[in-house]
């Protein structure tokens, strides 16, 4: 029987465990739910406990699916930014995992920005100064929770995102490790040195005894040990962060190609090859993935809504019944009808940056109808895309050779071959649009030789369909001139 690998994808709001084949076919899957917790407003937390239970059940559930076969390697991907604190002797967490939508830590990141420091660890991280990264999250453990501050700095104590603590579980606690891709998104790591910053540890007040090693994307970092429903001797040996993986996933292996994400949001990553592009356009700097000495960098930019607007669609007003829906609503008009929606739903992101504007529906007239708002809505999601991606090239100074989508809403045709047109390059949508997990297996697969290089992968791997740009110049410049006039009144 061909070698299977598995991959651990650990989201937000549940754990994905895929079994994937040497062809790159998918032999097995399970998907277990937890529960959120929010214990005030703008507090997001979830048990750790919890996270660790899903993770088994759907390993269970994905290895019952595939006839039981054991996996000859496992590949991890995560949240990147939610951080857990435990006892390294026990094992138990000291507190629930702080969630990346936390946003407890903002007057912290208030205090350092006053003393002006966002400008170091800009330039030391690529990141800004915001709850959303780890290191905020892991100074207010250690304030908040009685003893953990003296337990950190004694070295009784050990940090991990989720991939850190889920290695920690698989492999009995013998192993605490993170990869270049996740430790980019603490504020503590250097993106020079890809090691932890000791002048950033010190303004932040972390004792580097609770910080985990920083290793390589595509290694063997241990072997799972009593750890059931897993035998003993599987080794862990894969390792990136949600967003890295799919790009990871979607074969971006050469500077300047891209992937898009389409979720409640859009997530856009560029590989800016062998050295990070400081951005001047408000998007991230980040790690995409190390593979032995070689490093691989990224921009990173998001846009806040784009699935999450068809969702709008269906239940805030009850135009359609089900998501895939507003594609056949929208196909029985040519065109918007010179409508343009701008997505604004939760403020504009980069390269904007502008959280007081909101949702803006911009050119009703007497023949305006709910199939034309349907096509604008997707144009909306498609056209926010277009400036990010313009951010980018900007930012990078080389022009996209492709853009690779996943993600639900990539299942639209009218959508992609919309954003293909804007963008005036290829889309790329693959076979499996599972790309996250499939990337995390990618690296542990070649870390034990499944796969004897990133060329072996790109032989395997298959197009669902390419979508190539067909609308003339002029009329992508009238969407372009109305949908700017739009964004300015939004």
């Amino acid at each position: 029987m061909a070698a299977r690998v598995m991959a651990i994808d650990q989201g937000t709001t549940g754990t994905t465990v895929v079994l994937l084949g040497d062809q790159l076919e998918v032999v097995g899957r399970a998907t277990t739910e937890f529960a959120q917790v929010y214990p005030r407003p703008g507090w997001v937390e979830h048990d750790p406990e919890a996270i660790w239970a899903s993770v088994v059940a759907s390993i269970e559930k994905a290895l019952a699916s595939s006839g039981g076969t054991v996996p000859v390697a496992i590949g991890i991907t995560n949240q990147r930014e939610t951080t857990v604190l435990w006892d390294r002797r026990t094992g138990k967490p000291i507190h629930n995992a702080i969630v990346w939508q936390c946003r407890r830590t903002a007057p912290l990141c208030r205090t350092l920005k006053e003393r002006g420091l966002e400008p170091l660890f800009r330039k030391r991280t690529g990141l800004v100064l915001d709850p959303y990264f780890s290191g905020t999250k892991i100074r207010w453990l250690l304030d908040h929770v009685p003893g953990a501050r003296a337990r950190a700095e004694a070295g009784e104590l050990a940090f991990g995102t989720i991939d850190t603590y889920l290695t920690w579980r698989l492999t009995g606690g013998r192993v605490h490790v993170t990869d270049a891709s996740n430790a980019s998104r603490t504020l503590l790591m250097n993106l020079e040195t890809l090691d932890w910053d000791d002048d950033l540890l010190a303004l932040m007040e972390v004792p580097r005894a609770v910080l985990p090693e920083i290793r390589g994307s595509s290694e063997v970092y241990g072997e799972t040990w009593n750890c059931p429903p897993l035998p003993d001797g599987v080794p862990v040996a894969g390792m990136a962060g949600d967003q890295q993986a799919a790009l990871f996933g979607q074969l971006c292996f050469e500077p300047g190609t891209a992937k898009c994400t389409y979720g409640t949001g859009a997530f856009l990553l560029m590989n800016t090859g062998g050295r990070p592009v400081a951005s001047t356009n408000g998007l991230l700097t980040t790690v995409a993935w190390r593979i032995g000495d070689e490093v691989t960098y990224a921009l990173e930019g998001s846009a806040f809504i784009a699935g999450a607007a068809v969702q709008w669609m269906r239940d805030g007003l009850g135009v359609i019944q089900r998501a895939e829906d507003i594609e056949t609503l929208a196909r029985q008009v040519g065109d918007s009808g010179g409508l343009v929606f701008v997505p604004a739903l939760a403020g504009l992101g980069a390269p904007h940056w502008r959280p007081e504007a909101r949702g803006l529906i911009h050119g009703i007239d007497r023949g305006t109808t709910l199939a034309h708002l349907a096509r604008a809505v997707l144009e909306g999601i498609a056209l926010q895309n277009y400036d990010l991606l313009g951010a980018m090239q900007r930012d990078f100074g080389r022009a996209l050779k492709r853009l690779q989508v996943d993600g639900g809403a990539a299942a639209n045709d009218l959508l992609m071959q919309f954003q293909a047109d804007l963008i005036r390059v290829d889309i790329v949508r693959p076979r499996v649009l599972e790309t996250t997990a499939i990337g995390a297996a990618l690296l542990a697969g070649l870390a034990v030789g499944v796969w004897k290089d990133r060329e072996s992968l790109l032989a395997a791997w298959s197009a669902d369909r390419r979508f190539v740009p067909a609308m003339p110049e002029d009329e992508v410049r009238r969407h372009l001139e109305r949908w700017a006039a739009a964004v300015a009144k939004a």
